[in-house]
């Protein structure tokens, strides 16, 4: 079964109205021979914080080592979202997988009039992929209520009501009494129910659960908000009888100290936590389109509130920042309490009222008149991205921009961060195919479209009524766009294939000016994605000229290919100098071996090696570059004078992206499974460099909200880590497409087993090392890592002169 189809049978079913009980999930999981027993599951209900506590305790179980899953609803972009184990969603592979073994048990219900809902067999999805990746644990965010809800066909150990207001009573009951305690019936039977309620339902809370841990500033467990250390950081304090921790937390607003301390109370009822490992878990959990800080200048935010209790508390929020103007992007569903919502929040001195692309979405010009009459100047906008593209240009540098009303609304304003037009190199009939298998075009599209695939191809990711005008707009200018299967939704994003000469994409970007949707806002992206009409910025890095040369300086006793060559200080500062002669732009030096079973280095003793190298060769002519897990060895490098950090952890130390845009230092970006290298590990990946840039997507997105541009954020998409060779072999291939991140690219491929597939591991002489380097420049590579210098620069050399041609003479 293709993708599509397995994506559109699921969509579909959210043709049949959602029901109470848990009778049509446990049915379709005995069909499958309940693949879900094994695991431990952690319930989190409520009616606000249950996402973000269910993300939190996700991240702080991880943390301990264990393998955990984890279940949220909505999606922002891609049903595959919800179902993530550690931390990697769901893959198209494993989606078709689950459907063809469903579908059958699904169509049989349908048949006799008693058809799964959408929701149904996500859950069911969801507990499925648990319990074939064997996961320790698996934290399911309950959907409505608690007691008929989907999730509640698990027994589990732990759960948690977050919070309680009016909500679904049509479902739920009519009073905060009522909907209290039907959430209340996930309370497990081996540990107290933790919540983080107060009054009424608390009361209604113990009436049902007995036995409770309560959260909150006179809690059981207490919690403390203590405001803002940065604008993407808070500082929470945490104590429970015999514990106690004070943690940062990538969430704000006061209510968050609540979810974290929910969050900490069931960690240590699932397992053995100590409270270093507390502060490190709750760091490093983020929870996209909650209170998401996007930019400092303006404070751009983007936040799902919405009913009036979430609007309430992001009011809180909102009054920890100083700012002149409330510029609102504001998009809302129709049964929503609007009204509410707007007197909720502070007044905007400006609104723009849009309509997410949604069946549910209230009309705009409703929305502007809930405002008008709150006293803001409105502006009916209907799309979401425009409406954000206007904010930000009328918003200045001391404003504050709010996309708020609802998740739909922020996750299209989220685009504009997270959307990738990728470039394909397509030079033959095969790359023509793959690229439109890869986007998902049925069969008989793929046949009929490959041939005009052969010239500039975009593959990018759209709403379907954006989608539509692109494809009429290409068609008209004789080229062509393909669309995705999923195309049969009626709504939603999807992916889309250009195909045409870059005439004709200079033509459509023209034709999209002044089109609806935010195509016009599209129209800047794609021009910067082919370079139409635009001039490259620069900015002083020697990757801008051409592919740099960056130079392996290990000083430690254990790296695969040199190590204890140049432990000693002298050595390293010899070897340095060598490597500029030679060429070198940047010197990279590290102090921690990520070799298969290389041990942790102490901080101390990694600054041992690292700083005094640092200082002795800071005023060379090269940059130097720090390769580290530690920020604070990156913030003591940066201070002895290094220029660039490098971490190949992919940002685990969440504080290194904050560190290097204090110093507004460049900060390489690497995409790692595990590092140190785990040998025998298999990942799955549907297409390794498309899921790569997937998820090297939120990376770069964090450290671009710490602070740092996109040109001084630098990929690696890790060869070597969590990748089989094959895979390496091709990501080395299809370097130029890791530009669709809008960052300078870092090839790292210095002697490493993938080149034992050409018999050439180890590589003595580094003779497959340069022949890949060779490659990586002609395919775009902005930077090579490499231990030997002068042979990789002297082919970086060769791949340039041979693109420039005749062009020089």
């Amino acid at each position: 079964m293709r993708y599509d189809e397995a994506a559109n049978f699921l969509l579909n079913l959210r043709r049949y109205r959602p029901k109470p009980g848990t009778d049509s999930t446990a049915d379709l999981l005995a069909a499958l021979d309940d693949p879900h027993e094994g695991p431990q599951y952690v319930q989190v209900a409520g009616s606000n914080g249950k996402g973000s506590t269910a993300r939190l305790l996700e991240s702080v179980l991880r943390e301990t080592g264990l393998d955990v899953g984890l279940y949220t609803s909505p999606h922002l972009d891609d049903v595959r979202e919800r179902v993530t184990v550690d931390g990697r969603r769901l893959s198209e592979a494993a989606l078709a997988e689950f459907v063809e073994e469903a579908r059958p048990r699904v169509n049989e219900r349908a048949a006799n009039g008693n058809a799964p809902t959408f929701f149904e067999v996500v859950t069911a999805m969801a507990l499925w992929q648990f319990g074939r990746e064997d996961v320790d644990v698996a934290v399911l965010e309950v959907g409505i209520g608690g007691r008929f809800d989907a999730t509640s066909v698990v027994t589990p150990v732990a759960s948690a009501v977050t919070s309680v207001s009016l909500e679904h009573t049509s479902v739920l009951g009519d009073t905060v009494e009522e909907i209290a305690r039907d959430k209340a019936h996930v309370a497990p039977e081996s540990n107290p129910l933790v919540t983080a309620t107060t009054g009424n339902a608390l009361a209604a809370v113990r009436d049902h659960a007995g036995d409770v841990v309560t959260v909150g500033e006179d809690g059981d467990v207490r919690a403390t908000y203590e405001g803002r250390t940065n604008h993407t950081e808070a500082e929470v304090s945490l104590a429970g009888a015999d514990w106690a921790v004070d943690a940062q937390i990538p969430l704000l607003g006061s209510f968050q100290a609540a979810n974290a301390g929910v969050a900490a109370t069931l960690a240590r009822q699932v397992a053995d936590v100590d409270e270093d490992t507390l502060e490190r878990g709750l760091r490093k959990a983020y929870w996209p389109g909650r209170f998401e800080v996007m930019s400092a200048a303006p404070v751009t935010v983007l936040d799902g509130a919405h009913n009036p209790a979430a609007c309430e508390a992001l009011a809180g929020t909102l009054a920890e920042f100083d700012y002149e103007n409330l510029h609102c992007v504001f998009g809302a569903m129709h049964d929503k309490d609007h009204r509410g919502m707007a007197d909720a929040l502070p007044t905007p001195d400006r609104v723009w009222a849009c309509e997410p692309d949604s069946e549910r979405a209230e009309d705009a010009d409703v929305l502007a008149t809930v405002f008008d009459e709150a006293g803001a100047d409105t502006t009916v906008t209907r799309s979401v991205e425009a409406a954000l593209d206007d904010a930000l240009d009328a918003a200045g540098e001391d404003d504050l921009v709010l996309v708020t009303g609802s998740l739909f609304a922020v996750a299209e304003a989220r685009k504009r961060w997270t959307r990738t037009n990728v470039e394909k190199d397509v030079d033959t009939l095969d790359d023509s195919r793959d690229v439109l298998e890869g986007a998902h075009v049925t069969p008989p599209g793929v046949w009929r479209m490959r041939a005009k695939g052969v010239h500039r191809v975009v593959e990018t990711r759209v709403q379907k009524r954006q989608a539509q005008y692109l494809k009429e707009e290409m068609l008209s200018l004789g080229g062509e766009c393909s669309l995705s299967g999923l195309n049969a939704q009626p709504r939603g994003y999807l992916d889309a294939v250009l195909m045409g000469t870059l005439a004709q994409f200079k033509r459509l970007c023209e034709k999209l000016e002044g089109q609806p949707f935010g195509l016009s806002v599209y129209a800047d992206e794609l021009r910067e994605t082919l370079g139409i009409q635009t001039e490259p910025e620069t900015h002083g890095y020697p990757w801008e000229d051409g592919t740099a040369v960056m130079g392996i300086l290990n000083v430690t006793p254990d790296s695969f290919h040199d190590g204890g060559e140049y432990e000693a200080v002298k050595d390293a500062v010899s070897r340095a100098e060598a490597m500029v002669d030679a060429g070198a732009d940047v010197i990279d030096i590290g102090g921690e071996s990520t070799r298969p079973g290389a041990d942790p280095v102490p901080l101390e003793e990694e600054l041992d090696r690292v700083v005094p190298v640092v200082e002795r060769i800071s005023d060379l002519d090269a940059m130097i570059s720090v390769d580290t897990r530690k920020a604070e060895v990156g913030r003591q490098a940066l201070e002895a004078g290094a220029d660039i950090l490098n971490d190949v952890t992919g940002l685990e130390d969440p504080e290194m992206r904050f560190v290097a845009a204090e110093y507004d230092a460049p900060l390489v970006v690497m995409h790692s499974i595990n590092a140190p290298v785990e040998p025998g590990d298999e990942v799955h990946y549907d297409d390794v460099v498309d899921d790569v840039v997937d998820e090297l997507t939120e990376r770069v997105l964090l450290a671009e909200k710490a602070g740092l541009p996109r040109e001084k954020i630098i990929v690696d998409p890790g060869l070597g880590f969590g990748k089989s060779t094959a895979q390496n072999f091709e990501v080395l291939d299809r370097t130029d497409e890791f530009h669709a991140l809008g960052c300078p690219v870092l090839i790292g491929h210095s002697h490493k087993s993938m080149f034992d597939a050409v018999d050439r591991y180890p590589d003595e002489g580094g003779y497959a090392t340069v022949a890949g380097t060779a490659l990586a420049a002609e395919r775009g590579a902005d930077i090579v890592r490499v231990h030997d210098v002068e042979e990789n620069v002297a082919a970086v050399r060769v791949a340039e002169r041979t693109r420039r041609g005749a062009d020089d003479e």
